[in-house]
């Protein structure tokens, strides 16, 4: 099987690593073709031109920064018309559901096929292989699919095409919320005088449990936002939660309040850092280092 993959950021290296040591062709685009260079050590075959990775890719796998960049790499540089009739696109990057039905259908009438499907556990999950997937689209697509996901993780088909980017964004207003409250928690125990290492690690298993306070709480007590995943991106998919929301007239005031906060975080130049860089913004409003 042939794979072309589009998109060589922290998230695209380690997965398009996997596809090479699982033993698939593959084929690799990035903007900036230097991030995609050391790839080549793996067996992957670099391209200037997105266009011509896809041209004889079996599946085409995106990893963009978001749905208008996909739009464009897709309709904008020729990808779409460059991959061949019958061909699989699975898109997991993180959209907006009403992009994700979009392309689907400009795809179809390319004679195209296409998956939503983004995924969660970041760079670690990268590396490891133990990403969790959300496919959109159709039961024969998916199983078309399968031999490539499961080089990344574990996979859930969730229903039709738009229906990955609806998960993700549940998860991400999930993620998102979670570690604005391990962060505040971490705080107040810190403002009260206890030990936030200690505190942290007495939570630990029992009902406050979670893989954000395990992961991301452990990187707010050592101060190590080095991006995994970055705030900005964080707050983009708040963002299209909060837009998803007004879309279908449902009221959810927490995840605007979340959106607003990382926002504020983002404007006070904390956008790059890690996402559980908003206990950066949450320790400058107390004046706490």
């Amino acid at each position: 099987m042939r794979i072309a993959f589009l998109g060589i950021g922290l998230m695209g290296l380690p997965m398009a690593r996997r596809l090479c040591e699982a033993g698939f062709e593959v084929h690799v685009w990035n903007r900036t073709i230097a991030k995609a260079q050391p790839l080549t050590a793996y067996g992957a075959k670099l391209h200037d031109q997105a266009a011509q990775a896809v041209s004889q890719a079996d599946v085409v796998i995106s990893m963009l920064e978001n749905g208008a960049v996909t739009e464009d790499v897709l309709f904008g540089q020729g990808v779409a018309a460059g991959m061949r009739k019958g061909a699989l696109l699975i898109d997991m990057s993180s959209s907006k559901p009403r992009e994700a039905r979009d392309h689907a259908a400009r795809l179809s009438a390319l004679g195209l096929h296409h998956m939503d499907c983004p995924v969660s556990g970041g760079t670690v999950g990268a590396e490891a292989g133990t990403l969790v997937m959300m496919a959109g689209g159709s039961a024969a697509d998916v199983e078309r699919a399968q031999p490539v996901l499961n080089v990344f993780g574990r996979f859930t088909h969730v229903g039709p095409h738009g229906a990955g980017q609806l998960t993700k964004l549940a998860n991400q207003m999930i993620v998102g919320g979670t570690i604005g409250v391990v962060a505040e928690a971490l705080l107040l125990a810190s403002r009260g005088g206890a030990d936030m290492a200690r505190v942290r690690e007495a939570i630990l298993g029992g009902f406050a449990d979670s893989r954000i306070l395990q992961l991301h709480g452990d990187r707010m007590t050592r101060r190590d936002f080095a991006p995994r995943g970055r705030l900005a991106v964080q707050l983009k998919d708040m963002r299209n939660a909060v837009d998803c929301a007004q879309e279908t007239g449902m009221d959810a005031p927490i995840v605007s309040f979340f959106e607003q906060l990382y926002a504020q975080a983002a404007d006070h130049g904390l956008g790059e850092l890690d996402h559980s860089g908003l206990f950066v913004e949450l320790a400058s409003r107390n004046g706490m280092q």
